[in-house]
């Protein structure tokens, strides 16, 4: 008995059970009236109104005792199984005639919280009176209660039938509405199609320890909708078991496509917050903010550093410098490094405007202009469908743009992504903003460092190299320096410091100590020590409580094919000296107390003889020091590092020191000197 407002069971309208074979009605309240009764039990009882109590439904039964069963199982929750009730039909076409039911009673809820009874029944006087009840008809029949008892605890609109290895058995005209598939495709395994590449094999294995468990079946996956796109379902199942083995699957599937967009949304504003919360560098915070947005936003990023552009003037061409480059595996990305923007494009307007800008476009056909520099090979070789590009505005300027794209099958961006990616910057602005400020600050400071720090001089059969690194996580200028130069008796000097700060006032100090080093050592003739103390006596006078480290050498040669080293060292590192055949040793006399520590103190030299193609090496503590590390450990490091690099090039050979395995939380400042063949 159905009409136009037919009641519903939580989220299941009651007319999924007008086609069952088996009779099924459901009543509501203390009185039991009937809100539904499908044409199945119409055949048992006959029409009634809806709206009619139990009493009167079942006036025909003789037994009063069924009533009772009807409050029973609505106030307890407790399901009663009828076996072969009998009762005469009075008001009926076969009036007069015994009859026999089965019937299984269970309480259910209905909408707005109302608790109701429901009655599924079969007719079994044949089988009573014959006594030959079949057991497959027995079992049909317990297959079927025991399936849509277990529809009612799901509580969803399209169901689906499987066998127990999950082969759909049975049409699902809801199924065919949304994926577009027809039963004969569907069918068996065909159902698989619909489900997303990418989600198949996960999907798959999932089923398969479903059924080994016999657990509920509740699996979120992507299904391909009748217009072609992917859209969330939530697969929900249940097994149908008969004398200990699994029957059959019933289950439904619902979008969820709005919630699972919304937890998506939700994970990854935290992930991208989260992620970049405790890193100082800009390199940390790119990369860790590509590594969450590819590949769960997108297949390729690149995140552009932009030029300071003098007023409102944003006009190619000018160089933008990708900092971070990251792909889905299986995909090389864009080259890190300077790109040039030479004409006007989405990646300008994107400036320009500071607006998001999306493209979509046929696989691997990028129109002119619409993908970040340099990435336009890539795109067309990545089968590319789709590319953002999203502006970070720091300080009232748009200091970089990220840059997005997916490529082959998978769904094109669209402007909820582009939104999304939008609150995830958003979202770690604070980090990635600090990060930029930093790195720009860290910038100045480097350049005017290296204004201050000279070139090393070119002097006949020597080869000198210098090189300056500031610290990652220091934005000002430090107090590191080293100096080279020749004096009139074409002695060479070197020499280098390290000023205690990272401040104006640890870079005034440095600047002042090196040339009023530079004056007292470059045309006297007495031993570093001795020069060292007259400027510890400087350093007294000129800068009070400031303290230095330093040290003072003088290359002489060759004699005889000799060169020697006259040095002093007050409070620093130790010269490290590598021979040309790979041994390495510090030169550790002449140790004194750092400058600044005792006024006109004596100030012991030495002498060390160096070997013909042998490398010297002076450099400041941030080369060796590790916070909470032993500094003999890091002296040791460099030690067995420099012995490994003795033949190579001195540019090389400084360049790979500094790649060693080091913290550099401070500036690193080295000179070294490369002899000649005798």
């Amino acid at each position: 008995m159905k009409d136009e407002n037919t009641r519903r069971a939580g989220d299941l309208p009651l007319s999924v059970f007008d086609p069952a074979p088996a009779g099924v009605a459901v009543f509501s309240g203390s009185e039991h009236r009937l809100i539904y009764m499908n044409d199945a039990y119409q055949e048992i009882l006959g029409e009634h109104p809806l709206g009619t109590p139990a009493r009167e439904v079942f006036h025909d039964i003789t037994q009063e005792g069924y009533f009772t069963v009807l409050d029973q199982v609505r106030v307890t929750g407790k399901a009663v199984s009828l076996k072969e009730i009998p009762f005469e039909y009075r008001d009926h076409p076969l009036a007069g005639r015994k009859r026999h039911t089965s019937a299984g009673v269970s309480r259910i809820s209905l909408e707005n919280g109302e608790d109701g009874v429901m009655i599924m029944a079969v007719t079994v006087t044949d089988q009573v009176e014959s006594k030959r009840l079949g057991g497959s008809v027995a079992a049909e029949r317990d297959r079927f209660l025991q399936r849509y008892q277990r529809l009612i605890e799901l509580e969803k609109q399209e169901i689906w039938v499987t066998d127990p290895s999950g082969d759909a058995i049975e049409p699902c005209p809801g199924w065919n509405r949304y994926t577009g598939q027809p039963w004969e495709e569907y069918r068996g395994k065909g159902w698989l199609n619909a489900v997303h590449p990418d989600d198949r094999g996960p999907t798959t294995a999932k089923w398969l320890v479903t059924v080994e468990r016999l657990d509920d079946w509740n699996h979120v996956c992507r299904l391909k909708t009748r217009d072609g796109g992917y859209r969330h379902v939530r697969l929900r199942g249940v097994p149908i078991v008969d004398g200990g083995e699994v029957v059959e699957w019933i289950g439904t599937f619902t979008d969820v496509e709005q919630e699972w967009q919304e937890e998506r949304r939700k994970e990854l504003l935290d992930r991208a917050a989260a992620a970049t919360a405790d890193l100082g560098s800009l390199d940390e915070v790119v990369r860790t903010l590509a590594d969450v947005i590819v590949p769960a936003l997108a297949d390729v990023c690149g995140i552009f550093l932009l030029p300071e552009f003098e007023g409102e003037s944003i006009r190619p061409p000018f160089v933008a410098e990708r900092l971070i480059s990251v792909a889905r595996t299986g995909m090389r990305p864009p080259v890190v490094g300077p790109q040039t923007v030479d004409e006007e494009c989405d990646f300008v307007t994107a400036i320009r405007t500071r607006r998001p800008i999306l493209r979509v476009f046929p696989k691997g056909k990028p129109p002119p202009g619409s993908v970040p520099p340099g990435a336009e090979n890539y795109f067309v070789c990545a089968q590319g469908n789709s590319v953002a590009h999203v502006p970070v505005i720091v300080d009232g300027a748009v200091a970089a743009v990220v840059a997005v794209g997916r490529y082959g099958d998978r769904e094109r961006l669209d402007p909820d992504d582009v939104d999304l990616l939008g609150r995830m910057l958003a979202h770690a602005h604070v980090h990635l903003s600090n990060a930029m400020r930093f790195q720009r600050t860290q910038r100045v400071a480097l350049a005017l460092q290296n204004y201050l720090l000279p070139e090393p001089p070119r002097v006949p059969g020597l080869e000198i190299t210098a090189r300056y690194r500031a610290s990652v996580t220091s934005a000002e200028i430090g107090g590191d320096w080293y100096d080279s130069f020749v004096r009139p008796d074409d002695t060479t000097v070197l020499t280098i410091g390290d000023v205690a700060g990272h401040d104006l006032a640890a870079a005034v100090t440095m600047s002042q100590l090196r040339n009023m080093l530079r004056g007292l050592a470059m045309d006297r003739q007495e031993p570093p020590g001795d020069i060292l103390r007259r400027m510890d006596v400087a350093t007294e006078w000129l800068n009070g409580d400031d303290t230095a480290t330093c040290i003072l050498a003088r290359l002489e040669g060759p004699d005889s094919g000799v060169w020697s080293l006259h040095y002093s060292v007050a409070g620093h590192p130790p010269p490290l000296l590598v021979t040309h055949e790979g041994e390495a040793r510090f030169l550790e006399d002449a140790v004194n107390p750092l400058l600044g520590a005792g006024c006109d103190m004596p100030r012991s030299s030495s002498v060390a003889v160096l070997p013909a193609r042998s490398t010297l090496l002076l450099y400041t503590d941030g080369l060796v020091e590790v916070p909470g590390e032993h500094l003999d450990v890091g002296l040791e490091r460099l030690r067995r590092g420099a012995a490994s690099l003795a033949r190579e090039p001195l540019d090389d050979f400084c360049d790979k020191l500094l790649q060693l395995p080091m913290a550099y939380k401070d500036d690193i400042a080295m000179i070294a000197v490369r002899l000649p063949e005798v």
